[in-house]
Order: structure tokens, then C-alpha cells, then sequence
């Protein structure tokens, strides 16, 4: 069994600002990088428990440089990889998962820009959008590269991040496992301990690949991206890429039955 995993900060045990997911900010992200190092070894240990052979770790906040390698280990003769930094590739937060893995899961992750449910909730960026739409509806990262895994046929397992957004990967996917591990409230949050979280987490991950299997989302047949930048400057900026429509002073929208043309755009706007 192949297992890719994609780890963000902002939605490990304890987080409350943004000062503690910035490496730039040391005192601070230290105690937060070894919180989301820990989450993600506890998933690696649950995913190779459960009959992993192979696993793949997308370190996906920010720089891309956050987890403690050494402390990520596989047993004797099976495989765990890190993918580090950004490439470029459309697929971003899950640069890599192709159609060769048997299942995505993602640990740390967090709301969407615009809605409540953690201090922390942004899209992509929270400095270049307030709100990012699909079809309709306000996305998280991880209706997005939940999409990205649909489509090239790969089922989404797990998620561990704060509650509002493990309630909206319940109502989205049947039978994917869920652990809470913060609530946030206003600029405050209300979490379970660091240690409670990585024996959640690890246990987690084993029922999520050894009970019954969650349903492979369906991809809907057409896409409709709206971006609400912050600065109506950026989406001028942006407007100019290939079919993309405007709005008012701050709205772009593109249209696409193809989803990877929608994670190209969002790549683009997001520079």
C-alpha cells in the first residue's frame, strides 16, 4: 500500500497565531514545528501499522522546510520519503500523489479564508485572498487538493486540523476518519493537549486504512473559480491570465471543466 500524506501547521494541537507557524519567528515556531513533526511521525506510524509499505510526506506550510527529518522514521523495509519546498507544480500542497497511491490523508490542516473555526483560516494565502469559491461554495485547502486527489483517482482517508473543518470533510467524504484537534474561537483557541493529539492521530490513521474504506470523491463536470483578493491592485495584476473573467474591483472568476487548469490559475493568482 502507497500512503501520501500532506502536512500543514496551522491546524496542529495548541496553534493560535500566526506568529507560531513563522519560521522567522524562532521562540515562537519551534514548539509549533515540533508539534507538527510529531503529528506527522504519528501518522506515518498509524499508515505503516496498517499495512503502508510506502509512504510520502508533502510538507506543505509555508516554505515547505518545517518538519524535524529526524525525527520521521520507517521500520526495516519499508519506505517513508519528504518532499520539501515548492516546485512550481500545480498540485502544490499534494505536489506528487498520482494515481500509484492508495490513499491521501492530511494532518494540520485548517479552515478556509473567510470563515471561522480557527484564528488561523486562510486559502492559499491569507494576505493575497479573502475568500476563495469553488462552484459556489467557500474552499478550504482541502476541498481543493481533495479535488486534486479525485481526480487522478485517489481516495482521501484522514484528516487531523481543527473541528469546523474536520465537520465539513464529514459531510463531504462517507467513512473518512476525523480528529479534532482544536477549536478555535474567535482569536482564541480551545485544544486538546500535544500528546493526546499525536496518540489520536496515530490511532486515527490505522482505522482510516484498515476499517471500511472512505468513498472516492466524484469530480463535478464543470468548475467555477471566484478569488476575492484583499487588494483590488492584485487582482488587476492578475486578470490578465487566459480566460479569466473580472468582477468588481477585486473578483476573478474562471471557468473549466478541466481541474487542473483551475489548480494552474490558483497557482498563478497566488505569486
Amino acid at each position: 500500500m502507497n500512503l501520501f500524506i500532506s502536512a500543514d501547521i496551522e491546524g496542529v494541537a495548541g496553534i493560535c497565531s500566526s506568529r507560531e507557524g513563522d519560521h522567522t519567528q524562532p521562540s515562537e515556531y519551534l514548539p509549533f514545528r515540533q508539534q507538527m513533526t510529531a503529528e506527522v511521525a504519528a501518522a506515518c506510524a498509524g499508515g505503516f501499522s496498517a499495512g503502508a509499505h510506502h509512504i510520502v510526506v508533502k510538507d506543505a506550510h509555508y516554505s515547505g522546510r518545517n518538519l524535524d527529518l529526524h525525527q520521521l522514521v520507517a521500520p526495516a523495509g519499508k519506505h517513508l520519503h519528504v518532499t520539501r519546498g515548492w516546485s512550481g507544480h500545480p498540485f502544490s500542497m499534494v505536489q506528487g500523489l498520482d494515481a500509484s497511491f492508495n490513499a491521501l490523508a492530511f494532518v494540520g490542516y485548517h479552515s478556509a479564508g473567510g470563515q471561522g473555526g480557527n484564528p488561523l483560516s486562510h486559502t492559499m494565502s491569507g494576505t493575497m485572498f479573502a475568500r476563495v469559491e469553488l462552484n459556489g461554495v467557500v474552499a478550504s485547502e482541502f476541498l481543493l487538493f481533495s479535488y486534486a486527489a479525485a481526480s487522478v483517482g485517489v481516495p482521501v482517508v484522514f484528516l487531523s486540523g481543527d473541528a469546523a473543518l474536520c465537520d465539513e470533510a464529514q459531510a463531504l467524504i462517507d467513512g473518512i476518519v476525523t480528529v479534532p484537534t482544536l477549536e478555535g474561537i474567535g482569536a482564541s483557541v480551545t485544544s486538546i493537549t500535544p500528546t493526546e493529539a499525536v496518540r489520536r492521530i496515530e490511532e486515527g490513521m490505522t482505522k482510516a486504512l484498515t476499517g471500511e474504506a472512505a468513498q472516492p470523491l466524484v469530480l463535478p463536470k464543470s468548475f467555477d473559480l471566484k478569488l476575492v483578493f484583499n487588494k483590488h491592485a492584485d487582482a488587476y495584476e492578475k486578470s490578465f491570465y487566459p480566460g479569466v473573467k473580472k468582477g468588481d474591483d477585486t473578483e476573478l472568476v474562471l471557468e473549466s471543466a478541466n481541474y487542473f487548469d483551475i489548480l494552474t490559475f490558483l497557482m498563478f493568482a497566488c505569486k
